[in-house]
């Protein structure tokens, strides 16, 4: 195992430092001659110098996928793969795989069905990419699972595989990979992760508590956007939460966290978590930002749940550089009116905010507001289809009314919402 491990850490440093040195000579055609000279090696860390056409992919792998599916199975054989042939790599995750198989099988799904976007997709593992440097992920682990990915589709698929299946998903792979790297490597000079230390644990119900934290050095961050989160009481497991407010002068950073399960990181955070705890934070992500270039578009809000931490950022923002009268109509998503755990009644919201009409909509039982299901009531309000609309709240409620909308004839790129998963 000693020579395994020497031989995983020389391959390590090896990437390292053709990272390194592509990185100090990138403006150059030193830079260039370096990045060419990385040969076979460095074949994932480089952008692809064709075009991928990723819409033949797609009808290949589409055409077969009921080789591979369910995910289930191949995603099991997957991770065998990868820790039998590199045990080491086991640390990079959490003890509890659920939540990670889960998660790549969203990504799979996510490539499968846009692959003839490849710009799309390519701005997506950007992202993914800079978010994985705080897992500790390095471009070798890139080979590992490349490799296991086609053992687990083998397996998986039985003797009608064949090898121009292969190559489609190898393709397909590869060119996510290398918009991952890239990500990555645009993102050296800041923190893989940034300490963060609890200045603030309030629980506002038995299974929802508002934390405040204060970062060890500058988060920097846009309201409407969240954060991975990482407890000490559990190694490698992450959770995406909004941030409840806009930037502080102080720094200081507000999580809304709702109890989801037990062994996860909700319950950590909810029953364990403690002021003065240091918990971990992963780069800022999401796109329910204001646009500093479009004051012009009417605001509509919908917050459902926790999802209210992003909307009240959003608040926040819009009051402190309010400019233009936008108008701005809030629908505030509750199961019950006992639900409301941020102490920001309707009413007190109007009073917060003058400029802000607000439409309490309750699911179940009697309570102030309007009755039925969010979708259908903002849907029964009017014509959104000139407005900026930004949703945020759990995927049963945000889904429906994020497609309701669009069937509405809201332009898609005016509908900002980030599909947060469910969080264990």
């Amino acid at each position: 195992m000693n020579t395994v491990n020497d031989t995983y850490h020389s391959l390590l440093a090896r990437h390292d430092a053709m990272r390194l040195r592509r990185r100090l000579f990138s403006s150059s055609g030193a830079g260039r001659q370096a990045a060419e000279g990385a040969g076979a090696e460095g074949a994932t860390e480089a952008a692809p110098q064709q075009p991928y056409d990723g819409a033949a992919d797609q009808r290949v792998i589409t055409d077969h996928l009921e080789l591979v599916t369910p995910f289930e199975d191949l995603i099991g054989h997957l991770y065998d793969a990868m820790f039998a042939h590199w045990p080491f790599l086991r640390r990079l995750f959490p003890e509890s795989m659920e939540f990670q198989r889960k998660h790549l099988e969203a990504a799979f799904r996510y490539l499968i069905e846009n692959l003839h976007d490849p710009d799309a997709v390519a701005a997506t593992f950007t992202r993914l990419g800079r978010d994985h440097r705080k897992l500790g992920v390095r471009p070798a682990h890139y080979r590992a699972f490349e490799a296991s990915l086609c053992e687990a589709l083998r397996r998986t698929a039985g003797p009608r595989w064949n090898e121009g299946m292969e190559r489609a998903w190898v393709r397909m792979l590869r060119f996510a990979v290398a918009a991952m790297v890239e990500g990555a490597e645009a993102a050296l000079g800041e923190p893989a992760a940034w300490h963060a230390t609890v200045t603030g644990h309030d629980l506002r119900r038995a299974d929802l508590a508002v934390l405040r934290v204060r970062p060890h050095e500058p988060y920097p961050y846009r309201a409407g956007q969240y954060a991975s989160v990482a407890s000490p009481h559990l190694s490698q497991a992450w959770r995406q939460y909004s941030i409840a407010c806009a930037p502080r002068p102080d720094g200081e950073l507000e999580f809304h966290v709702k109890l989801t399960g037990r062994g996860g990181v909700s319950e950590a955070l909810v029953a364990r978590t403690r002021v003065g705890d240091v918990l971990r934070l992963g780069p800022p992500g999401g796109t329910m930002t204001l646009d500093d270039d479009d004051p012009e578009h009417d605001l509509l809000l919908v917050a459902g749940d926790t999802g209210w931490a992003a909307v009240k950022a959003l608040l926040q923002e819009l009051a402190a550089h309010r400019v233009a009268q936008r108008d701005v109509h809030l629908f505030l998503g509750v199961r019950h009116p006992s639900a409301l755990y941020d102490t920001e009644s309707p009413a007190e919201l109007r009073r917060r905010y003058p400029w802000l009409r607000v439409t309490q909509v309750v699911g179940e039982g009697p309570g102030p507001g309007e009755f039925g299901a969010l979708a259908d009531v903002v849907a029964g309000h009017g014509d959104w289809s000139r407005r900026l609309a930004f949703v945020s709240g759990p995927p049963a409620m945000a889904a429906p009314l994020v497609a309701r909308l669009a069937a509405d004839g809201v332009p898609a790129g005016r509908i900002r919402h980030d599909p947060l998963p469910d969080r264990a």
